[in-house]
């Protein structure tokens, strides 16, 4: 018998009888037993009462083989659609409707070397994707053959999930680009139409001593609205509505960020590190994140990551835990082609469901992927970005730190990651503690990356920068250390890497709270992960000190405002009323009071944190900043009121900021079974909790998955994965763990083969077959 069931038989054997085995296996445990071709040895899949699997296998590589068979098992729909958004494959399950989004995801593919590309990884990368995707596969074949249930979202679609290759998994780069796109474009037209005079109503630049300089031999005016579209189509989801996708303004509030932070033995109540991170991503049913942990002879690790990824993004091993957050290095440019510049064309057959195969054609230039071409002018424009780089797969260089084992590990492994760009924080079982900023950075000839430049060597990359000279800290003097997405480059470091940098409210509240508290611990910080007070809505309160209102509405709104503590919560009436105000009606207000008609429609994106500093600094008359107060105020107030109700005591912000997740495919009659929620929460962009939300106040990004890791004492972590593990309807873990998310609970994330059998739900036996 194989060494996982030798374990399991002797340690029943050993409490058979006793209050232990009751301890130990649940009672309530289901069995099953399944044969599995492709695994090299028995195994076992054991998923808890939250629906983590907990995978043992003989070999790393079996372990990867299960968790590809375990994540296919919960989330098959989800990763075979991922799949086939990214490598541009929809329209031969969906049909022609997908061709143009099929044609624009092909031109973000990775098209280099793929020797080159696997070299760039860890030497055992390769095998353990191919193990992963062999995994994958096996279960399609036990859908295929009728041994598992094919998930419905098929047979709705009149669809069959395809075959993986472990290319495929690294070869998919539109999950990858970071910085800065849309706002080189938004900056540009603002220039062109009269607008760039209000630079500071946007997000400002970071450093602030940074002025923007216009590349020489750009024309702002050469830039058309419509420059972003097809970019915009091969980065997005895959809608099934029938609608076109909307090319929306961007709204800077809606944020995808991060929180992390690491205690140090010294300043934590446990003695040991205590490590913490909440990804804040586009929330979703099934969401983008998956925990799962394997346990092999040569490999042991626990975490979450991307479903479709082998491993995990964030976790930890045996001596070490690692967490991240997105760190804005500037990976992108515009580039302007003239007219006439030479174009390289790749043709390539979609396959279309029902129809015969359509050829497209692909454009591309030294600079890579052509994303527009402007029919009036003659230009084009490519897309320069770190992505097309080998190694800069999305998350995949995490498996560098799948074995690290000391601060100088993590080091090496740092210099080898591409994208997206990130904090990473380190912690281990000796108390070593830190963070390296992370990422692909390129060495711009000229220029600083914030406006479209002109094609050719003046504004070139020349290289990438050497990954060993990236910012790191180890054993912060100050006993922990956080990141937010907050500007945290050190003080005299030498190099470019960004400028654009958000909103560092979150950061001001989890350093007012770990700063505060001489030892800290896990239940902190799960506090903290949910944690709805607003440092940055405390600063725009403060904006109405003085005031008076003028009317009833205005005197209502501040009486209700004034004193607040910037807390977001679901039963506050304060924030209902303070969302409304500085969402939707405070920088709108400004703008109309600042800026001159004809240049409104090229400002482009207005950041309320560019509006709340424009007031700050008292550069306008107070008679105009009180009047944009007090009239976007009332608005708000009115607002309110016809939302809310005419009696302020009855205002809950819950009752308008609601969680309620529905799949991209809706299928008919189980529309209700699909659908997660509404659910009333609290929170907003700026708070660590982070909750943005849409138009409609329904939450769009934040933290979907919550980790928190007593480092060397892995059984006492706890995490907590929303809506739930699978992405079945009709399965108990669909949405299991909703209502303890929204409510800041968490489920344990166990480690030992005793707490996992404790915590067990069911176990899958698993042997080879042929």
């Amino acid at each position: 018998m194989r060494r996982i069931g030798v374990e399991l038989a002797g340690l029943l054997a050993a409490v058979s009888g006793s209050a232990v085995m009751a301890q130990e296996v649940p009672p309530s445990v289901v069995r099953e037993a399944r044969v599995v071709p492709g695994l090299h040895a028995a195994g076992e899949i054991v998923i808890d009462r939250a629906g983590i699997p907990h995978i043992y296998a003989e070999s790393a590589r079996d372990g990867f083989f299960l968790q590809g068979y375990a994540v296919a098992r919960d989330r098959l729909w989800q990763i075979d659609l991922w799949r086939k958004r990214g490598l541009g494959r929809l329209s031969a399950s969906f049909g022609p409707a997908y061709v143009a989004q099929d044609r624009a995801a092909r031109l973000l593919l990775y098209r280099g070397d793929m020797v080159k590309e696997w070299a760039a990884y860890p030497a055992a990368a390769k095998g353990w994707t191919e193990a992963f995707v062999s995994g994958i596969n096996a279960f399609v074949a036990d859908v295929e053959a009728g041994r598992q249930p094919m998930p419905v979202e098929f047979g709705a679609s009149a669809s069959r999930p395809e075959r993986w290759t472990a290319d495929d998994v690294v070869r998919i780069r539109s999950n990858a680009l970071a910085s800065n796109l849309a706002s080189e474009v938004d900056r540009a037209r603002a220039l062109c139409g009269g607008a760039g005079a209000y630079e500071s109503m946007r997000a400002p630049l970071e450093p602030a001593t940074h002025k923007l300089v216009m590349p020489k031999g750009l024309d702002p005016c050469s830039i058309p609205k419509d420059v972003l579209d097809e970019y915009l189509l091969g980065t997005s989801e895959v809608r099934f509505d029938g609608k076109a996708l909307a090319m929306a303004p961007r709204d800077p509030e809606v944020q995808e960020g991060s929180n992390n932070w690491v205690v140090a033995p010294a300043r934590s109540a446990t003695g040991r590190a205590i490590m913490a991170n909440d990804p804040h991503r586009s929330h979703s049913v099934p969401n983008l994140r998956y925990l799962s942990h394997i346990d092999t002879p040569e490999l042991k690790i626990a975490g979450a990551g991307e479903p479709a990824l082998p491993g995990m993004s964030l976790g930890h091993n045996e001596d070490a835990a690692w967490a991240l957050t997105i760190f804005a290095i500037d990976q992108q440019d515009l580039v302007v082609n003239p007219k006439g510049a030479k174009l390289t064309e790749v043709r390539e057959s979609i396959a279309v469901k029902g129809e015969a195969p359509r050829e497209v054609v692909l454009k591309f230039t030294a600079d890579r992927p052509v994303i527009h071409e402007d029919a009036a002018s003659g230009r084009s424009f490519a897309l320069r970005a770190t992505w097309n780089q080998p190694g800069a797969s999305a998350y995949f260089n995490a498996a560098w730190a799948f074995t690290a084992k000391s601060w100088e590990d993590f080091r090496a492994a740092q210099t080898h990651w591409g994208a997206p760009p990130l904090n990473l924080l380190y912690a281990d079982r000796g108390g070593t503690t830190g963070w390296m900023a992370a990422g692909f950075v390129p060495k711009r000839a000229a220029g600083d990356g914030l406006l479209p430049v002109p094609a050719g060597k003046a504004y070139g990359w020349n290289g990438m920068l050497d990954g060993a000279l990236m910012p790191a800290i180890k054993d912060p003097a100050q006993g922990w250390f956080a990141t937010a997405n907050q500007y945290n480059v050190p003080a005299g470091y030498p190099h470019m890497l960004g400028l654009e940098w958000s909103n560092p409210s979150r950061m001001a509240r989890i350093t007012e709270v770990i700063a505060a508290k001489p030892k800290f611990g896990i239940t902190d910080a799960m506090a903290l992960q949910n944690d709805v007070t607003s440092p940055f809505a405390r600063r725009v309160v403060k904006l109405l000190g003085g005031l008076e209102g003028r009317t009833v509405d205005e005197t209502g709104a501040l009486t209700l405002l004034r004193g607040w503590d910037g807390e977001l919560g679901a039963e506050s009436a304060a924030a209902a009323l303070y969302e409304i105000w500085a969402r939707r009606y405070l920088p709108q207000a400004a703008v109309k009071a600042i800026v001159p008609e004809a240049a409104r429609e090229a400002i482009g994106t207005v950041a309320l944190i560019g509006v709340v500093q424009t007031l700050e600094e008292g550069k306008l008359p107070a008679e105009l900043s009180h009047a944009i107060l007090l009239d976007s105020l009332g608005s708000a107030w009115a607002e309110t009121a016809r939302r809310l109700g005419p009696d302020p005591a009855q205002w809950r912000w819950g009752k308008l900021h609601v969680a309620d997740f529905r799949p991209a495919l809706a299928i008919p009659g189980r529309e209700s079974e699909q659908r997660v929620g509404p659910l009333g929460i609290g929170g907003g962009s700026s708070t660590p909790n982070a909750a943005s939300w849409s138009g409609d106040f329904l939450l769009t990004a934040g933290p979907s998955v919550r980790l928190v890791m007593d480092v060397g004492a892995w059984d006492n972590s706890v995490a907590i994965n929303t809506p739930g593990q699978s992405g079945d309807p009709a399965s108990p873990h669909y949405r299991d763990l909703f209502a303890r998310w929204a409510g800041g609970a968490y489920v344990p994330f166990v480690w030992s083969r005793a707490r996992v059998l404790q915590e067990a739900e069911r176990i899958i036996a698993v042997t080879p077959g042929e």
